[in-house]
């Protein structure tokens, strides 16, 4: 009998891995790192229960590391198999993985340099190299059709709407006679989108796997716009600067297109933009690159001289040498640097020296994960550890939730309405229980399906 197992994003909004078996053979969708808090971190380097040679295929809804950034361990340990995903996503992984690799490398040989970490010595979970490495796995799928890796397994990919190349993926399984269908919504985004079309309405499917991030929330109806134009001026004019720790991909392109957007129609302060993120740099290249993924009207822009998500103020600090220049500028300027969640990156660096300071805003624009320094700056923590010292929060802290590219609570509802059928089951995952449940309620009560939130390591039979 077909089964599915859950190896992550169970009770929290990382760690994404759904285990599919069938007929002996084996298919994994998505493949994430835990991050936040230390007892989800430490999962990552527990041996998984299932050995990763025994898994044939991996298929990717997108490349986020909470989808995509366990890979190059899962590698290490064992899986040959082929990763499956579409062409912007793999264009997207060669960036975040090696990068995700480097900077546990930075970070591990910092802790070792200041003996901060209770590790002799500090080390991690992979190198840049393996990431590298792990990359030669990728295939490109051909989305006109669906895609068969063996007689047992079929899958089609529909648009998600939350990043560059973001896909649901449904799968058929084939056992014994029987065939039963699942659909693995990946990161669903928000109806309507900046700048990615916003998510299709999937074929029917037998069971669901459905993520809950914002299942107990709405987003703001106010006007985000205003509001963002609001906090970079009252910050220069307290002579302050805007740090905003973002997801390099997704999250920092759409600012760019806000900001030039505002700027353009004197709704703001022209500060200078820095990008201080190698990755979102070269994200924001695939940006422009893959037309296909988007809204925009790229050669609409370029006929009028216009550059995607460029204007004269927008500087992208590719260099380490750049980034440690933007602490000799005592003027105000906006720093959008990764990683959206401050858990590492550049963006520590500059929260260090920034957050003591009350007249700097520090905005944040998308979901922090419980355990992660995000959430705490967040929550009001009066100060937070970063590299070994405690950092006081004076700055003027600030959330923007309109921008989150995940669906909230009200978008989900109507989105599924427009099922063509419910499922015969649905798991909620991706959420902190709050939300999950909440959203369980909400399913369960208005569209009367069957729904509920899956355990850590829980295995059903399909």
């Amino acid at each position: 009998m077909a089964t599915l197992q859950f190896l992550g994003a169970t009770g929290t909004v990382t760690g994404s891995k759904y285990l599919l078996e069938a007929g002996g053979e084996r298919l994994m969708i998505d493949c994430g790192l835990f991050q936040g808090e230390k007892e989800l971190r430490q999962r990552n380097w527990n041996p998984l229960p299932i050995p990763p040679a025994s898994v044939h295929w991996l298929a990717l809804t997108h490349a986020h590391l909470d989808h995509t950034g366990y890979i190059p361990k899962f590698v290490k340990d064992g899986f040959r198999g082929e990763v499956w995903c579409t062409t912007a996503t793999e264009d997207l992984a060669q960036l975040v993985l090696p990068d995700s690799g480097h900077l546990q490398e930075e970070d591990a040989a910092y802790a070792n340099l200041k003996g901060f970490s209770k590790h002799q010595p500090a080390l991690p979970l992979y190198t840049h190299d393996e990431a590298v490495e792990s990359l030669k796995l990728f295939h490109q799928v051909d989305e006109s059709k669906p895609f068969e890796p063996s007689p047992r397994f079929s899958l089609k990919f529909f648009r998600a709407g939350h990043i560059l190349g973001a896909r649901m993926v449904h799968v058929t399984l084939r056992e014994n006679g029987a065939t039963k269908t699942i659909l693995f919504s990946g990161d669903v985004g928000r109806f309507p989108q900046l700048i990615i079309p916003e998510p299709v309405v999937p074929e029917s499917a037998d069971y669901f796997v459905c993520e809950s991030t914002y299942g107990d929330r709405l987003h703001p109806q106010d006007d985000f716009r205003v509001r963002l134009a609001e906090i970079v001026a009252q910050t220069a004019r307290r002579g302050g600067s805007v740090v905003i720790p973002s997801f390099a991909i997704g999250r920092t392109q759409e600012l760019l297109f806000l900001f030039r957007e505002l700027s353009g129609q004197e709704k703001m302060p022209a500060l200078p933009i820095h990008v201080d993120s190698p990755m979102a740099i070269d994200a924001t290249d695939l940006y422009r690159k893959h037309h296909e993924e988007h809204n925009l009207n790229v050669d609409e822009l370029e006929k009028n001289g216009l550059t995607l998500f460029s204007q004269p103020n927008v500087h992208f600090d590719r260099s380490v040498e750049q980034s440690k220049a933007l602490n000799n500028i005592r003027y105000p300027m906006i720093i959008i640097s990764a990683s959206g969640m401050a858990t590492g990156g550049r963006v520590v660096h500059h929260l260090a020296r920034c957050l003591p300071d009350h007249r700097n805003t520090i905005l944040f624009v998308g979901f922090q994960a419980a355990g992660t320094r995000g959430r705490a700056i967040q929550s009001g923590a009066p100060a937070v550890k970063m590299h070994g010292r405690e950092i006081p929060v004076r700055a003027r802290i600030e959330s923007l939730e309109n921008l989150s590219g995940h669906a909230d609570y009200g978008e989900i509802l109507r989105w599924l309405a427009r099922f063509p059928k419910a499922p015969q089951q649905t798991f909620l995952t991706h959420g902190e229980p709050k939300a999950s449940e909440s959203l369980r309620e909400k399913i369960s009560g208005q569209l009367r399906w069957n729904v509920r939130a899956p355990q850590y390591l829980e295995k059903v039979s399909l």
